[in-house]
């Protein structure tokens, strides 16, 4: 028997364990954004230190300006150096009244298509994930005494209220934390029996734009047909931002966006994404995306802008015939690539004063900025990861995009130079931010093997 082997089936004599030592953890009430919980989130961190201690980890609790950062350190092997990253920190469970137990009281139960789950708020994000590399880590410890790679550990304790302090503590920690890789489990399987890596985080720009033509709000039979109205104008200027091809008219938008391999993209067609099984069960028949490319890669791997708010005139009860002097919109743009979020933004302010009458003025705020994460496709980390996660599942792994973003993935790359492998069991049932949350007993399983044919796979160099 290979050590991964007996590693392996320590893995499935030890689950029973694994399961009891996650529970631990989900019992704890690590809820970020609200300061009535903050002993509660000290409380998970020391809980975390402790338990990568009883593993051979050097672990403390680090302090920050908000909620402390559990850093573990096991080390001293001939093999390369791996930054893992997770979050103890969970989001708040209201409504409680939608949960059916209790959210801090983990439990085993049984969907009606046979599934075991587990139940409990965090089960799924993050505490059942990160807990399957940490299961991982312990079973080699048992089973060899060591571990394989050099790992260094970074548990954070404020992702879901924006990881606001996690940045500085990166750049004041860089010589320490400095890895030839991270890995991070934060993310999603593309199906319950197809593992997935994500290979890319959108980036996010998000502006608000205030037309003012007069300097009130107008009587619409006195003013109407001469009186510039700001609704029409805004609603004018945003409506020219997409051509009929739905392409984003904005100049130099498409600036850094490249196409994906071609065979990249053949996996990600093989998939399968149709408009009917994605927009059919929100109700909708037809994709407004890009004409031309693929479904997945409409919400995944190209950019974005969208109309996310419009606010100006009157709109209570009833009727009220006015000209407002004023109208304002919040609009987004989800960024790929080598998109430059500070070009984008002002691209977009110009656009948009470029479209003004001189008797308007226009003002802009921003709500936010930050870069897309593309990783290479030829990092040699990707190719085994795929290689080994197929042997656990018996399905090839995909690679995707994801939609959204882990910002501090991008601080990995530009503080710390180094990659991401971004691998992850979730399933899209899994109710991750809504009541009676859980995670596939299946997924925390097979999740900490996987970690373990990694890690292996890893150590080999």
């Amino acid at each position: 028997m290979s050590t991964l082997d007996a590693v392996l089936a320590h893995i499935d004599r030890d689950i029973d364990h694994s399961v009891e030592r996650l529970f631990a953890l989900l019992r704890i009430a690590s809820v970020s954004t609200d300061p009535a919980f903050a002993g509660q989130c000290r409380a998970a961190a020391e809980h975390v230190a402790a338990d990568l201690g009883t593993i051979g980890f050097d672990a403390s609790v680090r302090p920050t300006a908000g909620h402390p950062v559990v850093v573990g350190k096991s080390n001293g092997v001939k093999a390369p150096h791996v930054l893992f990253y997770g979050h103890y920190d969970v989001q708040p469970v209201d409504p409680l009244n939608l949960w059916k137990t209790p959210p801090f009281e983990p439990r085993i139960d049984t969907l009606p298509d046979g599934r075991k789950i587990i139940v409990a708020r965090g089960s799924c994000d993050d505490k059942g994930q990160f807990m399957t590399f940490i299961e991982a880590c312990r079973a080699y410890k048992t089973v060899t005494g060591k571990l394989p790679l050099n790992v260094t550990a970074m548990i954070e304790g404020e992702e879901e209220c924006g990881s606001k302090n996690l940045p500085g503590f990166v750049r004041d920690n860089a010589a320490e934390l400095k890895a030839d890789l991270a890995l991070v489990c934060d993310t999603a399987m593309w199906d319950a029996n197809t593992p997935a890596i994500t290979t890319s985080l959108r980036g996010l720009i998000y502006e608000e734009v205030k037309i003012t033509c007069a300097d009130r709000d107008l009587h619409s039979g006195q003013f109407g047909g001469a009186a510039q109205n700001p609704i029409r104008l805004l609603a004018k200027v945003l409506g020219a931002m997409w051509d009929d091809n739905n392409r984003v008219t904005i100049p130099g938008f498409y600036d850094g966006v490249d196409d994906l391999p071609a065979d990249i993209k053949a996996d990600l067609a093989a998939l399968g994404l149709t408009e009917e099984t994605f927009l059919g069960p929100i109700g909708l028949k037809h994709s407004a995306g890009e004409k031309g490319r693929l479904l997945i890669e409409q919400i995944t791997t190209r950019p974005t802008a969208e109309i996310n708010g419009i606010i100006g005139g009157y709109t209570g009860e009833g009727a009220k015939t006015v000209i407002p002097g004023e109208a304002s919109a919040k609009v987004s743009f989800r960024l790929v690539g080598r998109q430059d979020p500070g070009k984008i933004k002002e691209a977009f302010r110009q656009f948009v004063r470029a479209r003004l009458p001189d008797d308007c003025k226009v003002e802009f705020g921003n709500f936010g900025a930050g870069a897309a994460l593309q990783l290479s496709f030829d990092n040699p980390a990707l190719t085994k990861a795929r290689e080994v996660l197929g042997e656990e599942w018996g399905k090839k792994a995909v690679t995707v995009g994801a939609g959204g973003s882990i910002p501090i993935v991008s601080d990995f790359k530009s503080v710390l130079g180094m990659d991401a492998l971004m691998v992850g069991f979730a399933l899209d049932d899994d109710r991750v931010h809504s009541p009676n949350e859980k995670f596939d007993l299946k997924c925390f399983h097979k999740g900490i093997r996987s970690w373990a044919r990694i890690i292996d796979a890893l150590a080999q160099g």
